[in-house]
């Protein structure tokens, strides 16, 4: 993965993570980009993604293509968050196998995690528990994604890894209001509220859970990190068995903190009131990150600085449509 010439098949390239990918890939004078939207290439259909490995001669792949969202877009659209995120995961990894692509690297979610485990959470606590019930379909498929790896990994000696980021925030975000998670739901709404004069904003929940965040640019820095990664190196340090390891800053907030941080990156200064009917999700989701570090690696952008990032992007395309406001951009192939 040194090698510029690379042919490198970005999956998701429209969507947050994977355009951050594309940035770090090409600020790095990768040249042999392959990209494919969802209107040219359907990755929940099987034959399709296999002819596509087949003609494209791909080296190595990216797979940041998923369907994303928040507490009320998985609680409403669970059907399609486990069945799409499953023929995602199945359908470009055994594509790949079949291609012989020998690296790939697959993104999941730090909600693999039980609901209640031990914070902050290590690898090994995969499966250790229950699940978060308001994103656990889309949580299963990430898992089957991890399995998958370690499975082709085991049986045919492939170097599939797997990351597992905390909650990400950045440019190329969705901000629809109903549909999008914490961060840009809250750019949006204060944004809304200080053009508007409103003189409180209403956050879900209580504000007392504590979550930790990620910007995109960081992440995409993670990511083709880890595909540098010597093998043996890898080896040493994922867990027996094991593919995944876990990607964020070690640093944590309480929602009521972050929503107080981003009104006033937003300039707006009305009362900020937290209705506590609304669901909490996991009480703290903090990621023990020490693998990653042994390996080289960590985060450079604090959550303020990040925060300023991702509101000068959405003021920079409020008008433009796309991932501000599209309900359709939460599928991210």
């Amino acid at each position: 993965m040194d090698n510029t010439n690379t042919r490198v098949f970005v999956a998701g390239h429209n969507g947050m993570v994977g355009g951050a990918i594309c940035r770090q890939l090409r600020a790095l004078g990768f040249q042999n980009l392959i990209t494919r939207s969802s209107r040219e290439l359907d990755l929940t259909r099987q034959a399709d993604v296999e002819e596509f490995f087949q003609e494209q001669r791909i080296e190595a792949v990216y797979l940041a293509a998923a369907r994303v969202g928040g507490i009320h877009a998985n609680d409403t659209y669970p059907a399609e968050f486990i069945q799409q995120n499953l023929l995602i995961a199945a359908n470009v990894i055994h594509a790949a196998h079949m291609a012989g692509v020998q690296r790939l690297l697959f993104l999941g979610s730090s909600c693999i995690y039980p609901r209640l485990a031990p914070q902050p959470m290590r690898e090994e606590a995969l499966l250790s528990g229950q699940l978060e019930p308001t994103n656990e379909p889309y949580a299963v498929a990430k898992i089957a994604g991890i399995k998958l790896c370690e499975s082709y990994n085991r049986q045919y000696g492939r170097d599939y890894r797997c990351l597992m980021p905390t909650n990400l925030y950045g440019p190329g975000d969705n901000f629809h209001p109903e549909n999008s998670h914490v961060i840009p739901a809250l750019i949006r709404r204060f944004h809304e509220a200080e053009q508007s004069g409103a003189r409180q904003v209403v956050v879900w929940g209580s504000g007392t859970p504590r979550r930790e965040f990620l910007h995109v640019d960081d992440l995409a820095a993670a990511c083709v990190h880890v595909m540098r990664v010597d093998p043996v190196l890898w080896r040493e340090q994922v867990h027996p068995r094991c593919s995944h390891v876990n990607v964020g800053t070690g640093e944590d907030c309480t929602i009521a903190e972050l929503a107080r941080l981003v009104a006033r990156v937003v300039g707006y200064s009305g009362e900020v009131v937290f209705d506590a009917s609304k669901p909490d999700g996991a009480p703290r989701k903090l990621l023990d990150v020490a693998r990653l570090r042994r390996m080289g690696w960590q985060h450079r952008i604090g959550l303020e600085q990040g925060l300023r990032q991702a509101y000068d992007w959405f003021l920079a395309h409020r008008h433009a449509g796309g991932s501000t406001r599209a309900p359709v951009d939460e599928i991210r192939l």
